[in-house]
């Protein structure tokens, strides 16, 4: 202990040290030897340690060897984020299951000045809460399980861990004053000290599964019963209950070994007896390292791992980016932490008085939306962004850079909702947004809803930057999903086909009636503010209805058609007289054509117009077809990888690989001619 304080850098309580001294094996191994030391006093050895930089600081990492039960379950693990309400949201209701706040852990010293330490800090209101956040983050885990190609379960227990996982020590003060005993003591300690999880949760929670102790367990004490002892206790001192633990485990091994039974709990978790770990011992900035800890594998978020899903994936590079800011000093802690879902959007300086549910939750927004699209005049901030993300120069940047920071915006703004939405719902911002920024009218939400009828200009705020994430919080959109299939029973009972449709042209049918489009809108801010009831569907003029606004509703009121030209039926002969009726000539189910003529009351969209949209379109499709095939061919890699890790000849049976093959093969074949044709559409 002394010898890792005595270190140069380390700021770790000593508390927390001694939490988890315990874990580490063979600790003398990691120290210098006192001769070699001008003062005598031992420290860790320089191999042991390293500085680590992160957009949001500096971290001291030290490389120890620690038991495999060691660690917690993090309930702040980004890989997870989008399992739990936020504190962002500021209709939360009561009893809805909500991540803790974390501060930084600062003490005073003898000097009476404040220290802020290398150590994070959160209370719970019981003991009971604080083991049950640690059990959802932990059962959390398993609805991403289905996101792997591969058993990590068995694969720790045959292969043992490769990859190191990383700590920080956490302090949890209870809000509770602890029961009693008979004789006077309490029944469990007032706080608890963790070493949690940063990166490796699932590595952490699967070896912890294999020795058959909680993750729980190992931050509020372990029961007596499951060290093998009669006793209806609970330990929580880690020398104790490790030792017993450990004795355990080698009468276990030594009784399997004389049977011959060598698929015991002592065999399986013999590969990860101890595992290489990183514990988090310093910090060139302890204010910030929350941040600092979780930017340390951003990087590999730009390029999305297959076990996260697109909500915690946005939220993470989302947060990267404040954090980058924020070590730049760019923008101040306080609203990094509202916009990052740390904390309350109460907490947002300037906020007008009286500002109800919906105007906070578009204050967050919005102010999401231009950190992410900074102006030309915030070169620091665009310089910035773009290390974060690593993009090209603001010039240069694709869509698929834009759709990225979209992602990012929409995954955030869903915190301050109740629940989220696929972030691609977002995807109708431009290269020019990337290029300029966005700037905002600054009007506060009633004044564009109340103006939006007769104001063109607030309508398109409130179109492009409200409507998608709204719609999608009550179900009424979605994103695009790709292709689609048959028929359906819709919302209301009624059969009807499904329909496929780009946000951008559900935006444009809903500019085609403006008048119930702004009433829709209105109706959905009122249903916000009356705590997220379902919103009412509109008449004709704009005025809420008896009926509930349904996607099936929207479909009709807003069609596919309305926002892009109007469609009639082809003759049902075909297009060359040959075919069955209703059916092209592939027999393929019956086809739409454009009807020149339009209806009489639609305003007809130009020749330009159109031109532009479709090619606006199709810039959209073939960026996500390229991120679907690099996707695709890292997922062949990783399973093949996995097949290989596993000790298998083959990932899968012959008829299984051939058939996936047949059908890549299909989708080849279409798309052969589409370069040829595309290059056709330019200048010769």
């Amino acid at each position: 202990m002394e010898a890792v304080l005595a270190t140069k850098g380390v700021t770790a309580p000593r508390a927390a040290l001694e939490n988890i001294a315990p874990f580490v094996v063979r600790p003398k191994g990691d120290l210098t030897n006192p001769e070699d030391e001008p003062d005598g006093i031992r420290r860790l050895r320089p191999d042991r340690y390293r500085w680590v930089r992160t957009d949001a600081g500096q971290m001291l990492l030290a490389t120890v060897n620690m038991h495999g039960v060691g660690g917690v379950v993090w309930e702040h693990n980004e890989r997870i984020s989008s399992e739990w309400h936020s504190v962002a949201n500021p209709a939360q209701s009561q009893g809805s299951p909500v991540p803790s706040r974390v501060k930084p852990w600062a003490r005073l010293t003898e000097g009476g000045s404040e220290r802020t330490f290398t150590a994070l800090e959160s209370t719970a209101a019981t003991r009971d809460a604080l083991i049950g956040r640690v059990e959802q983050a932990s059962n959390s885990l398993k609805n991403h399980d289905g996101m792997r190609t591969y058993d990590l379960l068995e694969d720790l227990a045959l292969n043992g861990q490769v990859e190191p996982c990383m700590y920080v020590a956490q302090h949890f003060g209870l809000g509770e004053d602890p029961p009693e005993q008979p004789d006077g003591r309490s029944r469990y300690p007032s706080s608890y000290w963790g070493w949690m999880a940063v990166r490796g949760n699932n590595r952490t929670k699967y070896r912890q599964t294999l020795f058959e102790i909680a993750s729980s367990e190992v931050l509020t004490g372990v029961p007596f019963k499951k060290l093998g002892q009669d006793d209806n206790r609970v330990s929580v001192n880690p020398s104790f209950w490790l030792a017993a633990l450990s004795e355990l485990l080698n009468r276990e091994y030594a009784a399997a070994e004389e049977s011959g039974h060598a698929d015991g709990r002592a065999h399986r978790a013999k590969a990860i007896a101890s595992v290489e770990s990183h514990l988090v011992i310093g910090s060139s900035a302890p204010e910030r390292l929350f941040r600092i800890v979780q930017g340390s594998n951003r990087r590999d978020h730009v390029h999305p791992p297959l076990e996260f899903g697109p909500n915690d994936r946005g939220r993470a590079l989302g947060r990267g980016v404040l954090g980058a800011y924020c070590a730049e000093g760019l923008l101040d802690d306080r609203t990094a932490d509202v916009l990052a879902g740390l904390a309350p959007v109460a907490d947002l300086p300037d906020l007008p008085a009286g500002a109800t549910t919906a105007e906070l939750r578009d204050f967050r927004s919005m102010r999401l939306l231009t950190e992410l699209f900074p102006v030309q005049s915030q070169t620091a901030k665009r310089a910035r962004i773009r290390a974060a993300l690593g993009e090209p120069a603001s010039s240069q940047l694709a869509s698929k850079d834009i759709n990225r920071r979209v992602r990012a915006w929409s995954a955030l703004t869903s915190e301050s909702f109740p629940d989220p939405w696929n972030p691609r719902v977002a995807e109708v911002l431009t290269r020019a947004h990337g290029h300029k920024g966005v700037t905002l009218s600054g009007r506060r939400l009633p004044e564009l809803l109340a103006a939006a009828d007769i104001d063109r200009d607030a309508f398109e705020e409130l179109l492009l930057f409200r409507t998608p994430h709204w719609l999608a919080a009550f179900n009424i959109i979605d994103a695009d999903r790709g292709s689609i299939v048959g028929q359906r029973e819709d919302d209301e009972g009624k059969e009807a086909q499904k329909v496929r449709r780009t946000i951008a042209n559900v935006l444009e049918a809903m500019r085609k009636n403006r008048v119930m489009a702004v009433g829709l809108l209105r109706e959905v801010f009122a249903a916000m503010n009356e705590g997220d009831r379902r919103p009412c569907q509109v008449d004709a003029a704009g005025m809420p209805t008896n009926g509930t606004a349904t996607r099936a509703w929207f479909n009709r009121i807003f069609t596919k058609e309305s926002g892009t030209r109007t469609y009639t039926k082809r003759d049902p002969a075909g297009e060359n007289g040959s075919g069955p009726a209703g059916a092209g000539s592939d027999g393929a189910p019956e086809s739409l054509a454009f009807d020149p003529s339009g209806p009489a009351d639609a305003p007809e969209e130009t020749p330009t117009q159109a031109l532009r949209r479709l090619a606006e379109e199709l810039e959209r499709q073939i960026t996500t077809a390229s991120e679907i095939v690099d996707d695709l061919a890292a997922k062949v890699k990783d399973v093949r990888e996995a097949a290989t890790a596993a000790g298998l000849d083959n990932a899968m049976e012959a008829t299984e690989a051939d058939d996936l093959a047949s059908r890549v093969l299909r989708i080849l074949r279409s798309l052969r001619k589409i370069p040829e044709t595309i290059s056709d559409l330019g200048p010769m």
